[in-house]
């Protein structure tokens, strides 16, 4: 019987993510925290409180690492790129992280410099590129390195083949997978997709963290195109992001990790704050149900 993951959260620097979690950390079922660690080079407040998690997961051996802003798959290597990844050797130095993931894709091309990351081309090119990329992150954190599948695609062929180009990119570092079923429930929702023959189309043996997360749809101004489901991290988690957690807890044998992710800001609320509590807790019962 494989080891139960660790369940914890995407810790986020804000009031209200404070206020929603608080009872969670008091009641120690809080086990393992991710940290984006790049927060802070933008200007975020971290809070004491939040200061205080860190250290201390960080001495438990129980805190990940996840960069947002590296844009690993982007053309050219920038200087923003060369300082961020300076920022992360010495964040890696101050704390101990388990591993370090980043998002497939880019999110930096020419003036724009961040943003929500998109699909690149999947040839020869865009694999040396991420591969060299992958190589210095490597570098940076001294410690295993992974990418994220992402929920944006251009289109259907993207779809079927962004699980072996991303198996391309971190098999060359011997790096893992980070399996967001969200992500995966985006693609389901807005390509009609099979869930069994998209999963398997991932290389769930790399697979060492899983994410889950709500999220929302948005519509065309018109009104005559189907909704689009959207990664945007701001609502409760749906119970088909929870039947996929239970269905890729099954088929990915290496799991470490299991992170709810909601962002700062979005409960505001009483009401929000609960069912985020109560998110965590369903995924509490469903670990115990796959690891009984």
């Amino acid at each position: 019987m494989p080891t139960k993951p660790k369940l914890g959260l995407s810790l986020m620097p804000t009031e209200d993510f404070e206020q929603a979690t608080v009872s969670l950390f008091q009641n120690n079922q809080v086990h393992a925290i991710e940290w984006s660690f790049d927060f802070a080079w933008n200007g975020a407040v971290i809070s004491e409180w939040c200061e205080g998690i860190l250290d201390e997961f960080s001495d438990k051996g129980a805190l990940t690492g996840h960069g947002v802003n590296l844009s690993p798959l982007s053309a050219r290597f920038s200087k923003r790129q060369e300082a961020w990844l300076e920022f992360a050797k010495e964040e890696f130095r101050s704390r101990k992280y388990v591993h370090a993931s980043e998002h497939f894709g880019f999110s930096e091309a020419g003036p724009i410099a961040q943003g929500a990351p998109l699909a690149v081309p999947m040839n020869s090119e865009s694999l040396r590129i991420g591969k060299e990329m992958l190589k210095r992150y490597a570098d940076a954190t001294q410690c295993p390195v992974g990418l994220e599948n992402l929920a944006f695609a251009f289109g259907l062929e993207d779809v079927k083949r962004q699980g072996d180009f991303i198996d391309q990119l971190i098999s060359s570092v011997d790096g893992f997978l980070l399996l967001d079923v969200h992500n995966i429930y985006c693609q389901l929702a807005n390509f009609g997709v099979s869930e069994l023959e998209l999963l398997n189309s991932y290389p769930l043996s790399k697979v060492r963290e899983i994410h889950l997360s709500g999220g929302s749809w948005s519509s065309s101004i018109s009104g005559k195109r189907a909704a689009v489901r959207r990664d945007t991290h701001d609502d409760a988690v749906p119970q088909e992001v929870f039947n996929l957690a239970t269905l890729a807890l099954k088929l990915c044998p290496d799991v470490e990790f299991v992170i709810l992710e909601r962002l700062g800001y979005t409960m505001m609320d009483s009401k929000s704050q609960e069912e985020f509590r109560e998110d965590f807790e369903t995924m509490e019962e469903i670990l115990e149900y796959c690891y009984a």
